[in-house]
């Protein structure tokens, strides 16, 4: 055996023999916000770099064709790399983590570490309307999962080391810290416990310093509070509130709309040819769509609306006409949902993050812009009112209020906003959750039953198999046997109950021992009395495509303490609830913390 595969060989094995060692489990935490850390910064670095070769570089009087040719090209080759390189359907965001956690033991592919970033880079960099921090998440939880695997961890510290490696994405991408353990606890369903506290502290933190490192304050944007909160402005929060929370609803039902029609397209041809048609009809009329669209939610924040519409037909009519300007504010709010499910569900790789971000931006600062032109003065600040908004739209749209709420407060450097952040995140989740009880990451997972909650029985339940609860030894008798035949079945059985099963296996009924008792033993009724006589109808059968949830609703419902599993008609076992307890007590304890 090479030197190297037998030191590897005496590490798992000290490893092993050590499975519970904290210090080693806290530095593994480290690392993998430290390579984190370095993956983000590489994504938005070579996304910028991209950006500006095309875009600023080659500046001709056909500069406006760049906005129908670049996005194409970039989902284009985001497209090329899943289904030719990688050879891979599976999504690179934050449903594809939740899933993983959920159904999958928490194992993502390995190429998810390099895919989801240079997906992203294809995508977004030649101007994709999306986000970044759905590939970073993907391949930041991805390294922490596989690191978990190669060093044979357990089910719950790889869970763990993955949520590390997508809170250290957020924490290194916004230079956010707490934002980013704040995602993992929120939108990743991490118990927040001492367990899983500290690695992710670490992996936080670890992001962040390198961040600083390396870009100083700040990546993406930065804004400096000069206006103190006012209490007056209170009211015009909470109706900012109420709007955010319509145009949320909006975000997420047009973009689940356009994905659905798209997901009716069998071809991955057809689906980027007439995507890139519209995203690039897009862009050329609305060149604010571009990219992810930190640059231009800073434009609105320093007031540069003159840079904000560039060099559009527009420009100058929105320059001269209040009412132009307040119309193409608006298309925007509604168009950047549309453009990000068009660019993803095209072929590109990228997240609803920054478009949920920009949408709040915008619909803040046009809020207080409408709201001053009415007063005839400036009475509200347009610029914290965009803050606000763009707390409030993560909050509706990624069903993430606290992730909103911190973001903001730690990428302002202060607390000045807290209270109308607060406000604006609790009104905004509350009415949107009313509504839409799923984000767009966890629509389809709940539909399948699939989604893990902080619910600590819902969570069991989704992690609990069919398949682990069936008792499969009741042995079954025929529904033309007779009495006496079935006694030679009980008689071989150590069981009370004795599935009744008729051709092909079709269940026909239960017979439970306590109901021929009277009678098993009476010889002369062993040729005269049937078992289809005996037999009684169970009062719910159990399907193999039945969720846990439904499993125990039909248990609630029947009080029954067995009831059998088809699958079909066709006889497959029983499930007890001494079976369920037993499993259930075994999965809570392997998915919860020490």
């Amino acid at each position: 055996m090479p030197a190297h595969r037998n030191i590897w060989q005496r590490f798992l094995t000290w490893r092993i023999q050590h499975k519970n060692n904290r210090l080693f489990f806290l530095a593994c935490a480290m690392l993998i916000g430290i390579v984190v850390c370095f993956i983000a910064l590489g994504l938005k670095t070579a996304v910028f770099e991209l950006k500006a070769w095309f875009t600023e570089s080659r500046e001709t009087s056909h500069t406006h064709l760049i906005y129908l040719v670049l996005p194409a090209a970039g989902v284009l080759a985001a497209m090329l790399l899943k289904k030719w390189v990688i050879k891979d359907k599976v999504k690179h965001n934050v449903s594809s983590v939740l899933g993983a956690i959920s159904k999958r033991n928490s194992i993502m592919k390995a190429h998810k570490i390099v895919s989801s970033v240079l997906g992203g880079v294809f995508t977004a960099g030649l101007g994709g309307s999306v986000g970044l921090e759905s590939p970073v998440i993907s391949s930041g939880g991805s390294f922490g999962s596989n690191l978990g695997r190669l060093l044979r961890m357990d089910y719950k510290q790889v869970t763990l080391l993955l949520a590390c490696g997508s809170a250290a994405g957020i924490s290194a991408i916004f230079n956010t810290p707490i934002a980013g353990i704040v995602f993992a606890i929120e939108v990743l369903m991490i118990d927040l416990t001492r367990y899983s506290l500290i690695p992710l502290l670490i992996a936080s933190m670890s992001g962040t310093i390198i961040t600083y490192i390396f870009y100083g304050e700040g990546v993406l944007f930065q804004y400096s509070i000069s206006d103190a909160f006012i209490p007056e402005y209170i009211p015009y929060y909470i109706v900012l509130a109420l709007v955010t929370a319509l145009v949320s609803l909006y975000f997420t039902k047009v973009y689940l709309w356009i994905e659905h029609r798209f997901d009716k397209l069998k071809s991955t041809w057809y689906k980027w040819l007439i995507g890139s048609t519209l995203l690039g009809g897009l862009l050329f009329v609305f060149p604010q769509l571009w990219g992810e669209g930190y640059f231009n939610i800073s434009q609105l924040l320093n007031h540069d609306l003159n840079g904000l519409l560039g060099n559009t037909f527009y420009q100058a009519a929105a320059k001269d006409y209040v009412g132009v300007f307040i119309l193409i504010m608006v298309m925007l709010i509604l168009l950047k949902g549309i453009a990000t499910s068009i660019t993803i569900s095209a072929g590109g790789i990228g997240g609803i993050f920054a478009p949920s971000a920009f949408t709040g931006a915008f619909t803040g600062y046009t809020f207080a812009f409408v709201v001053n032109m009415i007063a005839g003065t400036r009475l509200i600040p347009p610029a914290h009112f965009a803050l606000v908004g763009m707390a409030g739209a993560l909050s509706g749209v990624l069903h993430a209020p606290l992730t909103g709420l911190f973001l903001i407060a730690e990428i302002t450097k202060g607390y000045h906003l807290i209270i109308p952040l607060m406000i604006c995140v609790t009104i905004t989740f509350v009415i949107v959750k009313a509504l839409e009880p799923n984000s767009v990451f966890t629509m389809q997972l709940a539909r399948k039953g699939q989604l893990i909650t902080h619910n600590k029985d819902k969570a069991v339940l989704t992690f609990m198999k069919l398949e682990n609860v069936i008792e499969r030894e009741f042995v079954t008798v025929p529904v033309d046997a007779s009495l006496g035949e079935l006694v030679k079945y009980i008689a071989k059985s150590k069981r009370d109950i004795f599935p009744v099963v008729g051709q092909n296996n079709k269940l026909e009924g239960i017979i439970h021992i306590q109901d021929i008792r009277e009678i098993m033993f009476d010889k002369s009724h062993y040729d005269n009395t049937w078992v289809r006589n005996l037999m009684r109808i169970p009062p719910a059968v159990i399907q193999m495509h039945d969720s846990m949830q439904q499993v125990m609703r039909k248990f609630k419902k029947t009080d029954a303490w067995n009831l059998p599993v088809v699958d079909g008609d066709k006889y497959e076992g029983i499930i007890s609830k001494s079976s369920l307890f037993s499993v259930y007590r075994k999965q809570l304890m392997e998915i919860t913390e020490d």
